[in-house]
Protein backbone atom coordinates (compact mmCIF):
# COMPACT_ATOMS: atom_id res chain seq x y z
CA UNK A 1 0.00 0.00 0.00
CA UNK A 2 1.02 3.50 -0.50
CA UNK A 3 1.74 6.11 2.38
CA UNK A 4 2.18 9.06 0.75
CA UNK A 5 -0.93 9.48 0.03
CA UNK A 6 -4.30 11.37 2.70
CA UNK A 7 -7.28 9.05 3.34
CA UNK A 8 -8.54 11.59 1.44
CA UNK A 9 -7.17 11.85 -1.35
CA UNK A 10 -7.18 7.73 -1.34
CA UNK A 11 -11.00 8.45 -1.34
CA UNK A 12 -11.00 10.57 -4.35
CA UNK A 13 -8.78 8.55 -6.15
CA UNK A 14 -10.92 5.63 -5.38
CA UNK A 15 -14.35 7.07 -6.69
CA UNK A 16 -12.77 8.58 -9.99
CA UNK A 17 -11.46 4.81 -10.57
CA UNK A 18 -14.87 3.21 -9.57
CA UNK A 19 -17.01 5.81 -11.64
CA UNK A 20 -13.92 4.81 -14.74
CA UNK A 21 -14.41 1.35 -14.07
CA UNK A 22 -18.38 0.89 -14.33
CA UNK A 23 -19.21 4.08 -16.95
CA UNK A 24 -18.55 1.15 -19.46
CA UNK A 25 -20.59 -1.75 -17.93
CA UNK A 26 -23.42 1.04 -18.26
CA UNK A 27 -23.23 1.23 -21.32
CA UNK A 28 -23.65 -2.64 -22.12
CA UNK A 29 -26.58 -3.02 -19.73
CA UNK A 30 -29.58 -1.77 -21.76
CA UNK A 31 -28.40 -4.08 -24.71
CA UNK A 32 -26.99 -6.98 -22.35
CA UNK A 33 -29.86 -9.04 -23.56
CA UNK A 34 -31.99 -7.75 -26.09
CA UNK A 35 -28.80 -8.03 -28.46
CA UNK A 36 -28.31 -11.76 -28.22
CA UNK A 37 -32.02 -12.26 -29.06
CA UNK A 38 -32.20 -10.34 -32.18
CA UNK A 39 -29.07 -12.00 -33.37
CA UNK A 40 -31.06 -15.13 -33.25
CA UNK A 41 -30.49 -16.69 -29.62
CA UNK A 42 -33.63 -18.04 -27.88
CA UNK A 43 -33.98 -16.86 -24.11
CA UNK A 44 -33.10 -20.01 -22.15
CA UNK A 45 -29.77 -19.89 -24.75
CA UNK A 46 -29.24 -16.47 -23.31
CA UNK A 47 -29.60 -17.49 -20.05
CA UNK A 48 -26.87 -20.88 -20.44
CA UNK A 49 -25.02 -18.69 -22.30
CA UNK A 50 -24.85 -15.63 -19.08
CA UNK A 51 -24.69 -18.52 -17.03
CA UNK A 52 -20.89 -19.70 -18.69
CA UNK A 53 -19.74 -16.31 -16.26
CA UNK A 54 -21.24 -17.19 -13.36
CA UNK A 55 -19.67 -21.19 -13.97
CA UNK A 56 -16.14 -19.64 -14.00
CA UNK A 57 -16.32 -17.42 -11.55
CA UNK A 58 -16.78 -20.26 -9.11
CA UNK A 59 -13.67 -21.82 -9.93
CA UNK A 60 -11.39 -18.58 -10.16
CA UNK A 61 -12.94 -16.18 -7.79
CA UNK A 62 -10.74 -17.33 -4.86
CA UNK A 63 -7.59 -18.05 -6.95
CA UNK A 64 -7.49 -14.46 -8.30
CA UNK A 65 -9.07 -12.99 -4.82
CA UNK A 66 -6.16 -14.76 -3.12
CA UNK A 67 -3.52 -13.35 -6.47
CA UNK A 68 -4.88 -9.81 -5.22
CA UNK A 69 -3.49 -10.30 -1.69
CA UNK A 70 -0.01 -11.92 -2.92
CA UNK A 71 0.88 -10.22 -5.99
CA UNK A 72 -0.87 -6.76 -5.67
CA UNK A 73 -4.03 -5.08 -6.48
CA UNK A 74 -2.91 -2.77 -8.95
CA UNK A 75 -1.74 -5.86 -11.27
CA UNK A 76 -4.37 -8.07 -10.57
CA UNK A 77 -6.76 -5.32 -11.60
CA UNK A 78 -5.00 -4.19 -14.86
CA UNK A 79 -5.39 -7.44 -15.64
CA UNK A 80 -9.04 -8.02 -15.31
CA UNK A 81 -9.65 -4.78 -17.35
CA UNK A 82 -7.44 -6.42 -20.52
CA UNK A 83 -9.37 -9.53 -19.99
CA UNK A 84 -12.79 -7.39 -19.67
CA UNK A 85 -11.92 -5.73 -23.33
CA UNK A 86 -11.64 -8.93 -24.95
CA UNK A 87 -14.35 -10.32 -24.02
CA UNK A 88 -16.37 -7.06 -24.46
CA UNK A 89 -14.62 -7.72 -27.93
CA UNK A 90 -15.72 -11.18 -29.00
CA UNK A 91 -19.75 -10.14 -27.03
CA UNK A 92 -19.24 -7.37 -30.31
CA UNK A 93 -18.76 -9.82 -32.88
CA UNK A 94 -20.58 -13.00 -31.91
CA UNK A 95 -23.21 -14.89 -33.91
CA UNK A 96 -23.91 -17.65 -32.28
CA UNK A 97 -24.73 -19.36 -28.90
CA UNK A 98 -21.20 -20.86 -28.87
CA UNK A 99 -19.46 -17.39 -29.41
CA UNK A 100 -21.86 -15.83 -27.25
CA UNK A 101 -20.78 -18.48 -24.05
CA UNK A 102 -17.30 -17.73 -25.36
CA UNK A 103 -17.99 -13.96 -24.51
CA UNK A 104 -19.20 -14.80 -20.99
CA UNK A 105 -17.02 -16.91 -20.27
CA UNK A 106 -14.23 -14.33 -20.23
CA UNK A 107 -16.88 -11.90 -18.63
CA UNK A 108 -16.66 -14.31 -16.05
CA UNK A 109 -12.65 -14.70 -15.96
CA UNK A 110 -12.63 -10.36 -15.75
CA UNK A 111 -15.57 -11.07 -12.96
CA UNK A 112 -13.12 -13.00 -10.79
CA UNK A 113 -10.22 -10.71 -11.12
CA UNK A 114 -11.97 -7.54 -10.96
CA UNK A 115 -14.32 -8.35 -7.65
CA UNK A 116 -11.98 -7.64 -4.91
CA UNK A 117 -8.52 -5.53 -5.54
CA UNK A 118 -10.10 -1.58 -6.03
CA UNK A 119 -12.16 -2.08 -2.59
CA UNK A 120 -9.18 -4.13 -0.62
CA UNK A 121 -6.94 -1.72 -2.15
CA UNK A 122 -9.37 1.52 -0.92
CA UNK A 123 -9.42 -0.06 2.76
CA UNK A 124 -5.80 -0.29 3.12
CA UNK A 125 -4.76 2.16 1.32
CA UNK A 126 -6.98 4.30 3.99
CA UNK A 127 -6.28 2.63 6.90
CA UNK A 128 -2.11 2.69 6.12
CA UNK A 129 -2.56 6.12 5.77
CA UNK A 130 -5.03 6.80 9.06
CA UNK A 131 -5.58 4.06 10.88
CA UNK A 132 -9.00 5.54 12.89
CA UNK A 133 -10.29 6.24 9.24
CA UNK A 134 -13.75 5.64 8.56
CA UNK A 135 -14.52 2.94 5.30
CA UNK A 136 -18.59 3.43 5.71
CA UNK A 137 -18.40 6.71 4.05
CA UNK A 138 -15.80 6.03 1.00
CA UNK A 139 -17.85 3.05 0.48
CA UNK A 140 -21.48 4.63 0.52
CA UNK A 141 -19.48 6.99 -2.05
CA UNK A 142 -18.64 4.82 -4.03
CA UNK A 143 -22.04 3.23 -4.35
CA UNK A 144 -23.07 6.84 -5.24
CA UNK A 145 -20.07 7.23 -8.10
CA UNK A 146 -20.98 3.50 -9.62
CA UNK A 147 -24.74 4.46 -9.54
CA UNK A 148 -24.18 7.86 -11.26
CA UNK A 149 -21.55 6.34 -13.68
CA UNK A 150 -23.89 3.35 -14.59
CA UNK A 151 -26.54 6.13 -15.34
CA UNK A 152 -24.71 8.11 -17.15
CA UNK A 153 -23.60 5.24 -19.16
CA UNK A 154 -26.95 4.01 -19.90
CA UNK A 155 -28.22 6.68 -20.78
CA UNK A 156 -26.01 7.19 -23.43
CA UNK A 157 -26.46 3.71 -24.58
CA UNK A 158 -30.47 4.71 -25.13
CA UNK A 159 -28.94 7.87 -27.09
CA UNK A 160 -26.85 5.65 -29.41
CA UNK A 161 -29.48 2.97 -30.01
CA UNK A 162 -32.24 5.87 -30.96
CA UNK A 163 -29.83 7.76 -33.49
CA UNK A 164 -27.72 4.65 -34.48
CA UNK A 165 -24.93 6.84 -35.82
CA UNK A 166 -22.85 3.90 -37.31
CA UNK A 167 -23.94 2.63 -40.79
CA UNK A 168 -23.49 -0.80 -41.19
CA UNK A 169 -24.03 -1.76 -37.21
CA UNK A 170 -26.75 -2.85 -35.87
CA UNK A 171 -28.09 -0.04 -33.60
CA UNK A 172 -28.14 -2.01 -30.64
CA UNK A 173 -23.90 -3.21 -31.02
CA UNK A 174 -23.30 0.57 -30.95
CA UNK A 175 -23.11 0.93 -27.23
CA UNK A 176 -20.84 -2.27 -27.11
CA UNK A 177 -18.23 -0.08 -29.55
CA UNK A 178 -18.08 2.88 -27.25
CA UNK A 179 -17.93 0.59 -24.43
CA UNK A 180 -14.69 -0.84 -25.48
CA UNK A 181 -12.91 2.03 -26.40
CA UNK A 182 -14.00 3.77 -22.78
CA UNK A 183 -12.08 0.59 -20.76
CA UNK A 184 -9.24 1.94 -22.70
CA UNK A 185 -9.47 4.72 -20.62
CA UNK A 186 -10.23 2.58 -17.41
CA UNK A 187 -7.31 0.79 -18.20
CA UNK A 188 -4.43 4.22 -18.53
CA UNK A 189 -6.88 5.22 -14.82
CA UNK A 190 -5.62 2.18 -13.15
CA UNK A 191 -2.02 2.67 -14.36
CA UNK A 192 -1.75 6.43 -13.73
CA UNK A 193 -3.82 6.56 -10.40
CA UNK A 194 -3.69 3.55 -8.48
CA UNK A 195 -0.27 3.61 -6.29
CA UNK A 196 1.30 0.88 -4.57
CA UNK A 197 4.15 0.55 -2.89
CA UNK A 198 5.71 -3.34 -3.15
CA UNK A 199 9.09 -4.21 -1.66
CA UNK A 200 9.51 -6.69 -4.73
CA UNK A 201 8.33 -6.49 -8.57
CA UNK A 202 8.77 -8.61 -11.93
CA UNK A 203 9.81 -12.61 -11.46
CA UNK A 204 10.21 -12.14 -7.82
CA UNK A 205 6.95 -11.03 -7.12
CA UNK A 206 5.60 -13.14 -9.08
CA UNK A 207 7.44 -16.04 -7.85
CA UNK A 208 6.31 -15.23 -3.97
CA UNK A 209 2.64 -14.79 -5.51
CA UNK A 210 2.32 -18.29 -6.82
CA UNK A 211 3.62 -19.20 -3.80
CA UNK A 212 1.58 -17.20 -1.15
CA UNK A 213 -1.72 -17.31 -3.31
CA UNK A 214 -2.69 -21.31 -1.60
CA UNK A 215 -2.23 -19.76 1.91
CA UNK A 216 -4.45 -16.78 1.38
CA UNK A 217 -6.88 -18.86 -0.26
CA UNK A 218 -6.70 -21.20 2.87
CA UNK A 219 -6.61 -18.32 5.58
CA UNK A 220 -9.91 -16.88 3.64
CA UNK A 221 -11.41 -19.77 4.08
CA UNK A 222 -10.65 -20.58 7.67
CA UNK A 223 -11.81 -17.00 8.62
CA UNK A 224 -15.40 -18.22 6.91
CA UNK A 225 -15.69 -21.67 8.74
CA UNK A 226 -14.63 -19.82 11.94
CA UNK A 227 -16.46 -16.79 12.02
CA UNK A 228 -20.13 -17.36 11.82
CA UNK A 229 -21.21 -13.63 11.72
CA UNK A 230 -18.93 -13.53 8.30
CA UNK A 231 -20.49 -16.58 6.86
CA UNK A 232 -23.86 -15.36 7.44
CA UNK A 233 -23.12 -12.25 5.53
CA UNK A 234 -21.21 -13.97 2.44
CA UNK A 235 -24.67 -16.43 2.46
CA UNK A 236 -26.76 -13.40 1.93
CA UNK A 237 -25.01 -13.05 -1.56
CA UNK A 238 -26.70 -16.59 -2.57
CA UNK A 239 -30.19 -15.28 -2.48
CA UNK A 240 -29.43 -11.78 -3.18
CA UNK A 241 -27.04 -13.31 -6.90
CA UNK A 242 -29.68 -15.56 -7.66
CA UNK A 243 -32.09 -12.92 -7.70
CA UNK A 244 -30.68 -9.82 -9.11
CA UNK A 245 -31.68 -11.74 -12.92
CA UNK A 246 -34.93 -10.76 -11.93
CA UNK A 247 -34.87 -6.61 -12.39
CA UNK A 248 -31.05 -6.77 -14.10
CA UNK A 249 -32.21 -8.81 -16.81
CA UNK A 250 -35.91 -9.14 -17.11
CA UNK A 251 -36.97 -5.44 -17.06
CA UNK A 252 -35.75 -5.22 -20.97
CA UNK A 253 -37.86 -8.18 -21.83
CA UNK A 254 -40.36 -7.39 -19.38
CA UNK A 255 -40.78 -4.08 -21.91
CA UNK A 256 -40.16 -5.79 -24.60
CA UNK A 257 -43.06 -8.11 -24.27
CA UNK A 258 -45.64 -5.22 -23.28
CA UNK A 259 -44.08 -3.10 -26.51
CA UNK A 260 -43.88 -6.00 -28.82
CA UNK A 261 -40.56 -4.39 -30.52
CA UNK A 262 -36.82 -5.18 -29.08
CA UNK A 263 -35.11 -1.84 -30.26
CA UNK A 264 -38.01 0.63 -28.80
CA UNK A 265 -37.65 -1.98 -25.63
CA UNK A 266 -33.66 -0.59 -25.59
CA UNK A 267 -34.50 2.66 -26.03
CA UNK A 268 -36.56 2.91 -23.42
CA UNK A 269 -34.42 0.86 -21.12
CA UNK A 270 -31.72 2.98 -21.81
CA UNK A 271 -33.37 6.05 -20.16
CA UNK A 272 -34.57 3.56 -17.61
CA UNK A 273 -31.21 2.38 -16.63
CA UNK A 274 -30.47 5.17 -16.51
CA UNK A 275 -32.35 6.92 -13.92
CA UNK A 276 -32.47 3.55 -11.61
CA UNK A 277 -28.20 3.84 -11.10
CA UNK A 278 -29.22 7.79 -10.14
CA UNK A 279 -31.82 6.22 -7.59
CA UNK A 280 -29.27 3.54 -6.57
CA UNK A 281 -26.70 6.06 -5.87
CA UNK A 282 -29.44 7.77 -3.99
CA UNK A 283 -30.19 4.92 -1.71
CA UNK A 284 -26.22 4.68 -1.32
CA UNK A 285 -26.47 8.22 0.08
CA UNK A 286 -28.64 7.32 2.70
CA UNK A 287 -26.32 4.61 4.32
CA UNK A 288 -24.64 7.00 6.53
CA UNK A 289 -28.36 8.19 7.82
CA UNK A 290 -29.56 4.69 7.91
CA UNK A 291 -26.55 3.41 10.46
CA UNK A 292 -27.36 6.26 12.75
CA UNK A 293 -31.02 6.00 12.89
CA UNK A 294 -31.69 1.90 12.10
CA UNK A 295 -28.11 0.37 12.44
CA UNK A 296 -27.09 -0.87 9.30
CA UNK A 297 -27.74 -4.77 10.18
CA UNK A 298 -31.74 -3.95 10.85
CA UNK A 299 -31.24 -1.60 7.66
CA UNK A 300 -29.90 -4.47 5.41
CA UNK A 301 -32.80 -6.73 6.40
CA UNK A 302 -35.05 -4.32 6.31
CA UNK A 303 -34.20 -3.31 2.59
CA UNK A 304 -33.59 -7.01 1.64
CA UNK A 305 -37.57 -7.59 2.15
CA UNK A 306 -38.52 -4.42 0.37
CA UNK A 307 -36.54 -5.12 -2.72
CA UNK A 308 -38.37 -7.93 -3.07
CA UNK A 309 -41.28 -6.63 -2.67
CA UNK A 310 -40.44 -4.01 -5.55
CA UNK A 311 -39.25 -6.91 -7.57
CA UNK A 312 -42.51 -8.42 -7.86
CA UNK A 313 -44.08 -4.90 -9.15
CA UNK A 314 -41.86 -5.65 -12.24
CA UNK A 315 -43.87 -8.80 -13.10
CA UNK A 316 -46.99 -7.69 -11.71
CA UNK A 317 -47.90 -4.50 -13.66
CA UNK A 318 -49.42 -4.17 -17.05
CA UNK A 319 -47.90 -1.36 -18.77
CA UNK A 320 -44.74 -0.02 -19.27
CA UNK A 321 -44.87 3.03 -16.17
CA UNK A 322 -45.33 0.34 -13.95
CA UNK A 323 -42.51 -1.86 -14.52
CA UNK A 324 -40.39 1.25 -15.07
CA UNK A 325 -41.32 2.79 -11.35
CA UNK A 326 -40.99 -1.18 -10.11
CA UNK A 327 -37.27 -1.10 -11.62
CA UNK A 328 -36.60 1.97 -10.26
CA UNK A 329 -37.67 1.55 -6.65
CA UNK A 330 -36.00 -2.18 -6.77
CA UNK A 331 -32.67 0.07 -7.72
CA UNK A 332 -33.52 2.36 -4.64
CA UNK A 333 -33.51 -0.48 -2.49
CA UNK A 334 -30.26 -1.88 -4.49
CA UNK A 335 -28.12 1.11 -3.70
CA UNK A 336 -28.32 1.29 -0.47
CA UNK A 337 -28.01 -2.42 0.29
CA UNK A 338 -24.26 -3.12 -1.27
CA UNK A 339 -22.80 -0.20 0.48
CA UNK A 340 -23.85 -1.39 4.26
CA UNK A 341 -23.12 -5.76 2.68
CA UNK A 342 -19.67 -4.70 2.22
CA UNK A 343 -19.44 -2.63 5.30
CA UNK A 344 -20.59 -5.49 7.20
CA UNK A 345 -18.27 -7.69 5.57
CA UNK A 346 -15.12 -5.39 6.30
CA UNK A 347 -15.85 -5.49 9.63
CA UNK A 348 -15.16 -9.35 9.82
CA UNK A 349 -11.97 -9.12 8.39
CA UNK A 350 -8.09 -7.56 8.60
CA UNK A 351 -6.56 -6.37 5.57
CA UNK A 352 -4.37 -10.08 5.01
CA UNK A 353 -7.53 -11.86 3.67
CA UNK A 354 -9.38 -8.31 2.37
CA UNK A 355 -9.14 -9.61 -0.88
CA UNK A 356 -9.62 -13.09 -0.28
CA UNK A 357 -12.88 -12.45 1.54
CA UNK A 358 -14.34 -10.23 -1.08
CA UNK A 359 -13.64 -12.76 -3.73
CA UNK A 360 -15.38 -15.12 -1.30
CA UNK A 361 -18.27 -12.66 -1.13
CA UNK A 362 -18.75 -12.17 -5.00
CA UNK A 363 -18.13 -16.29 -5.88
CA UNK A 364 -21.35 -16.73 -3.97
CA UNK A 365 -23.19 -13.80 -5.83
CA UNK A 366 -22.13 -14.63 -9.13
CA UNK A 367 -22.25 -18.28 -9.11
CA UNK A 368 -25.58 -17.95 -7.94
CA UNK A 369 -26.77 -15.75 -10.54
CA UNK A 370 -25.63 -18.48 -12.70
CA UNK A 371 -28.27 -20.79 -11.09
CA UNK A 372 -30.70 -17.69 -11.39
CA UNK A 373 -30.39 -16.85 -14.73
CA UNK A 374 -30.57 -20.63 -16.01
CA UNK A 375 -33.20 -21.29 -13.52
CA UNK A 376 -35.60 -18.07 -13.82
CA UNK A 377 -35.30 -18.03 -17.59
CA UNK A 378 -36.15 -21.58 -17.64
CA UNK A 379 -38.79 -20.95 -15.62
CA UNK A 380 -39.97 -17.99 -17.92
CA UNK A 381 -40.29 -19.67 -21.01
CA UNK A 382 -42.12 -22.66 -19.26
CA UNK A 383 -44.53 -20.25 -17.54
CA UNK A 384 -44.00 -16.73 -18.09
CA UNK A 385 -41.81 -14.05 -17.11
CA UNK A 386 -44.08 -12.68 -14.52
CA UNK A 387 -43.86 -16.17 -12.54
CA UNK A 388 -40.29 -16.15 -12.43
CA UNK A 389 -39.96 -12.52 -11.68
CA UNK A 390 -42.02 -13.74 -8.48
CA UNK A 391 -40.07 -16.34 -8.00
CA UNK A 392 -36.90 -14.63 -7.93
CA UNK A 393 -38.35 -11.76 -5.45
CA UNK A 394 -39.27 -14.25 -3.12
CA UNK A 395 -35.79 -15.25 -3.14
CA UNK A 396 -34.35 -11.47 -2.99
CA UNK A 397 -36.59 -11.54 0.06
CA UNK A 398 -35.57 -14.61 1.71
CA UNK A 399 -32.35 -13.48 2.34
CA UNK A 400 -33.44 -11.32 4.92
CA UNK A 401 -32.63 -13.02 8.41
CA UNK A 402 -28.64 -14.05 7.14
CA UNK A 403 -28.57 -10.58 9.12
CA UNK A 404 -29.55 -11.32 12.20
CA UNK A 405 -26.04 -12.90 13.44
CA UNK A 406 -24.60 -9.14 12.67
CA UNK A 407 -26.89 -7.59 14.28
CA UNK A 408 -26.74 -9.82 17.48
CA UNK A 409 -22.67 -9.03 17.21
CA UNK A 410 -23.49 -4.63 17.12
CA UNK A 411 -25.87 -5.17 20.07
CA UNK A 412 -23.87 -7.38 22.14
CA UNK A 413 -20.95 -4.69 21.54
CA UNK A 414 -18.09 -7.12 20.52
CA UNK A 415 -14.82 -6.39 18.43
CA UNK A 416 -15.56 -7.35 15.16
CA UNK A 417 -12.36 -7.59 13.31
CA UNK A 418 -10.42 -10.37 13.36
Amino acid sequence: MTHALTARAVRRRYLTLVAMRWFPTGLLIPVFVLLPLERGLSLSEIGLAAAGQGLIVLFLELPTGGLADSLGRKQVLMASTLVGMTSVGIYLLADSFAVFFAAFALQGVFRALDSGPLEAWFVDATHAADPEAQIQQGLSGAGIALGVAIAAGALLSGLLVTLDPIRGLEALATPVVVSLALQLISLLGVVLLMTEIRSEKGWQAATRAARETPAAIKGGLRLLRDNRVLLAIVSVELFWGFGMATFETFTPLRLSEILGDADRAAAIAGPAASAAWLVSAAGAATVPWLGRRVGLAPAAMMLRVLQGMAVVGIGFAAGVPGVIVAYLTAYLFHGASNPIHMTLLHRQVGGTFRATVSSLNSMAGLSAGALGLIALTALAEATSLSTATYVGALVLAAAAPLYIPAWRQSRKKEPARV
